[in-house]
């Protein structure tokens, strides 16, 4: 048993807990490690700079043993081995040609002291990798080429090991561009030789003791040790992206969408990006500090191509980012077949015309072997399509969890949730979900009630349920240590805690006190905790209950930076060290199997996870933590948002209104309006704050919030054709300007505008008293505001009224937008009510013909004539036509049983040029029709 409790900060605040049962914010707002105090970052980052400093001189120590390049498998792998020629010890490299352009590299050591950790990989991926066969290979001299196809390539160097990805005889990505690689091979701290500096003193005598190997068996930080048993094991590379000015990606961070720099540059950060999850309660913004999610992919975008990499290392990560001159390499047109010259290949004749700036990076992880996959692109979308058919599409969500959700730490008890659910229904405000935080449980005890409190929870579920409302609660993987838990009992003697390195369990301090934590690493641990999710075993549970895993990072209030200590032990031995960031998402993975699996047709489940990896998608929504109501964090929700849906996390949001302090009445309007238009919209507020529910505000703001709430129901249906395009291709509901505009510059490091979809541009106002706002609105497109249809055509910056009542949001000429316009108390209520279709036009508009295409991958199969059948009541009651210029004098529908057509009542605006056209309930399963508008 370890429960470390030395620490007076610690000890304070866990006698605090235990009176009160309250989190307070000295415990969670705890010191943070630098690059400094972290050993293998500070190793990591001297070794880059040594190198560095001999210039010209520098060279990497690692080489490709010529004869032992071997390739297999139709050409799709290359397998070598690599010399560190300092220390001679070998490791492996593997390359691995992928279908859809993808490539894979994975360095290891070749006969290590034990196994490195690299078992994430089957947590992490979720798709059978396909290796496709390169169009062309060739070895020679000191270069191995493997052509991918006539455009895209990858040059392997041995002498010293470097990596080029190309496209069009280019660079793209370069793997040791400076030489940074760098394997911390496992040793014993017997046969470790250290490393000998001159005594500065005494320049004749050297010394073997320095602060970069002062840490390499054992680290201090604050009042923690932490033993490493294994030594040093860390691993880095430097990736270079040549031509590239913007990099994005690698949440979770209050920072920008266009990642700054962190050695040197304008407004640079002073330390690297960190990847560490951990409780960040009151997290501050603009830093590269870690938050409570880690992605480590990354995307390297300019006009005419994107490109990725995806760094799968779940161990605590951290990348430094610069930005340098170089010269353009475009190549000439003459070298354009460079693909089939070999000797050639990337070393054509430079045109040394134009200057750009390319971008470099040096990731370094603590433990773990090297494991790299590269996307060639050529898009954005193209990117995380890429990377989600690895580690798997993103949940295809149920129609309630994309609606409004109401949230407070905590509701009291039974009472209090029906008071306020007959209180949104009596103010005419929908929503379709309320949250009960820790304090519904039996003392903390997971999968049981407070009786109290909560004395016949079916009942109130039943009542929800007969409105269409769904009830979620949360468990947290902390389990209270008490003989009369059942839940601690089962665990204990089965054997699914972590444990200490003494074989003990872990024992720390969470909401219950003195608690243990569950392995989800342990495939018996997964399927007992999935098993604790069915109605016979969390009793007074029904279909109505969804869930939210919170803590997941795992918190821990007595923890180094609240969290646990690297030196725990997992199933098979592992350290925490090697798999931190992994844990989150092994228990959202573990709950949503339990909830998909309760019923004997499983359901598509939702769970919240606050913690997240690679892969995470595939399993339910996550949020942005517990951020302050004030505008700073209301402006920062939009680039992190941003940057978890194209990381392919997607259905993300933020605690609208604020978790943490009192909004003003201007801040909680402009926060709602915001909210209808990310992926997840819940309002979320702490123990002590004022009740906020909506229908409590005061004019104005009362009927200026109801309005938001019910234009996002309105657009429920667009926003569930968003999310299912998400699940097919990856691409996010919410996505920055780029993604759409590509080719746009001035696109790039825009992040305080964002599309919903294809067809919605939204500008956010987060700056107090606004009354107008710029919005840049990008070339050859029009645009019209989606509440005045008011018709914009000049591209750029364009300022905009923005008053209290309005946000500025405009649909892009060329889409249609379906809405349910009809007002209901909750998603469930509406699934049959008529469509209303606005659609703008382009100024290439010649076609006057409305129809109906069915887009079903098999329109006859099963599944498709079910849903038809169950749904051919759904009508179209209206069409929106925006952008017509001249007044039709007939709106005809023609149908299979109208001879030979009907006209259409309809009204005209004139001033906008909008033509509305009435009542032609038509079918959306039956397309045998069409309008024509003359």
């Amino acid at each position: 048993m370890l429960l470390n409790l030395t620490s007076h900060r610690a000890t304070l605040c866990l006698v605090t807990i235990l009176m009160w049962g309250t989190m307070v914010d000295c415990l969670i707002k705890a010191k943070l490690r630098t690059c400094g105090t972290t050993g293998f970052c500070y190793r990591n980052r001297a070794f880059a700079d040594d190198i560095t400093s001999l210039g010209t001189d520098a060279h990497s120590p690692y080489t490709i043993i010529q004869d032992s390049i071997l390739f297999s498998e139709g050409n799709s792998h290359l397998h070598a081995d690599i010399e560190n020629t300092n220390n001679k010890i070998l490791f492996t490299l593997d390359v691995t040609i992928l279908q859809d352009n993808t490539a894979r590299v994975q360095i290891n050591e070749k006969t290590p002291l034990h196994q490195r950790y690299d078992d994430h990989a089957r947590h992490t991926l979720d798709n059978p990798l396909r290796p496709v066969s390169p169009s062309q290979v060739q070895k020679g001299g000191e270069k191995t080429m493997i052509a991918l196809d006539d455009t895209r390539a990858l040059v392997i160097y041995s002498q010293p090991f470097k990596m080029e990805f190309l496209v069009d005889n280019v660079p793209v990505i370069i793997f040791n561009d400076r030489s940074f690689f760098n394997i911390e091979h496992l040793r014993t701290k017997a046969n470790h030789k250290p490393k000998m500096i001159k005594e500065p003193s005494s320049p004749d005598v050297m010394q073997d003791t320095t602060k970069l190997e002062s840490t390499m068996w054992a680290e201090r930080f604050v009042n923690w040790t932490d033993p490493k048993p294994n030594g040093p094991e860390s691993i880095a590379l430097d990736i270079s992206f040549p031509g590239f000015s913007h990099v994005y990606g690698i949440p979770s961070h209050a920072s920008n969408l266009d990642l700054k720099e962190t050695r040197g540059g304008p407004n640079a950060y002073l330390e690297p990006y960190r990847l560490f999850n951990r409780d960040a309660y009151m997290y501050d913004l603009d830093t590269p500090f870690p938050l409570y999610g880690s992605v480590p992919i990354m995307y390297a975008h300019r006009k005419d191509i994107s490109v990725g990499v995806f760094w799968m290392n779940p161990s605590e990560t951290w990348i430094d980012v610069t930005k340098t001159r170089s010269k353009d390499k475009k190549a000439s047109s003459t070298s354009k077949t460079a693909l089939h010259k070999m000797f050639g290949y990337g070393n054509d004749k430079m045109d040394d015309s134009t200057a750009v700036t390319g971008t470099q990076t040096h990731w370094f992880s603590e433990s773990g072997v090297l494991d790299i996959f590269v996307f060639f692109g050529p898009t954005p979308k193209d990117i995380v399509r890429q990377y989600v058919s690895l580690t798997g599409a993103p949940m295809m969500p149920p129609l309630f969890s994309i609606g409004y959700h109401q949230c407070r730490y905590n509701y009291g008890d039974e009472e209090e949730i029906l008071d306020i659910d007959n209180s949104f229904d009596k103010n005419e405000i929908p929503y379709d979900v309320i949250w009960l935080d820790v304090d519904y449980t039996d003392g903390y005890k997971y999968f049981t009630w407070n009786k109290t409190s909560f004395p016949d929870p079916l009942r109130l579920q039943k009542q929800l349920e007969d409105k269409g409302r769904k009830i979620v609660i949360i468990i947290d993987p902390h389990i209270k240590r008490s003989n009369a838990y059942r839940l601690y009992r089962e665990a204990e003697r089965a054997d699914y805690f972590i444990k200490s390195p003494s074989g003990d369990d872990f024992v720390a301090v969470s909401w219950p006190g003195p608690s243990s934590w569950v392995d989800y690493t342990n495939p018996n641990a997964i399927n007992w905790w999935a098993r604790q999710f069915a109605f016979d075993s969390f009793t007074e549970t029904s279909e109505n209950v969804q869930l939210w895993n919170d803590m997941n990072e795992p918190s821990i209030f007595n923890g180094p930076e609240t969290t646990m200590e690297k030196q725990m032990v997992h199933f098979g031995g592992w350290e925490h060290r090697d798999l931190h960031n992994l844990y989150g998402m092994l228990m959202h993975r573990a709950t949503a199997k339990g909830i998909r699996e309760r019923t004997a047709i499983p359901k598509r489940p939702f769970v919240l996870a606050r913690s997240f990896y690679a892969g995470s998608q595939r399993y339910g929504p996550v949020w942005t933590g517990d951020n302050i109501a004030d505008w700073g964090h209301l402006a920062a929700s939009t680039p992190m948002i941003l940057t978890n849906g194209i990381s392919g996390i997607p259905f993300s949001g933020a605690d609208i209104t604020g978790f943490i302090h009192e909004p003003s009445m201007e801040l909680f309007t402009r926060w709602y309006q915001i909210g209808i238009y990310q992926p997840f919209f819940r309002a979320h507020s702490r123990y002590d704050s004022e009740y906020r529910e909506p229908y409590l505000v005061a004019e104005p703001f009362q009927t200026l919030t109801r309005a938001a709430i019910h234009r996002r129901y309105a657009l429920l249906p667009y926003w569930y054709t968003l999310f299912y395009n998400a699940y097919r291709t990856g691409t996010p509901m919410m996505r920055p300007m780029f993604f759409e505009f590509p080719e746009e510059e001035p696109l790039f490091t825009e992040e305080d505008q964002f599309m919903v979809g294809d067809a919605i541009l939204v500008k956010p106002i987060t700056t107090e008293g606004a009354v107008s706002t710029n919005v840049y609105f990008p070339r050859n497109e029009i645009w019209y505001d989606v509440e005045t249809y008011f018709c914009i055509t000049t591209p750029g910056h364009t300022t905009v009224a923005a008053p209290l009542e309005k946000i500025p949001a405009y649909q892009r000429g060329g889409t249609i937008i379906p809405y349910r316009e009809r007002p209901r108390r909750s998603a469930n209520a509406m699934q049959l009510d008529p469509f209303t279709l606005v659609a703008a036009l382009t100024t290439k508009y010649t076609n006057n013909t409305f129809s109906c295409v069915s887009l079903h991958e098999d329109p006859t199969g099963t599944d498709a004539t079910d849903f038809a059948q169950s749904h051919q009541v759904l009508t179209i009651e209206r069409i929106r036509i925006l952008g017509l210029k001249t007044q039709p004098t007939h709106a005809r529908l023609y149908a299979p049983d109208i001879r030979p057509y009907k006209d259409l009542p309809f009204d005209y605006d004139n001033i906008n040029g909008v033509l509305s056209v009435g009542k032609p309930n038509v079918s959306v399963i039956d397309c045998r029709w069409s309008i024509v508008v003359v």
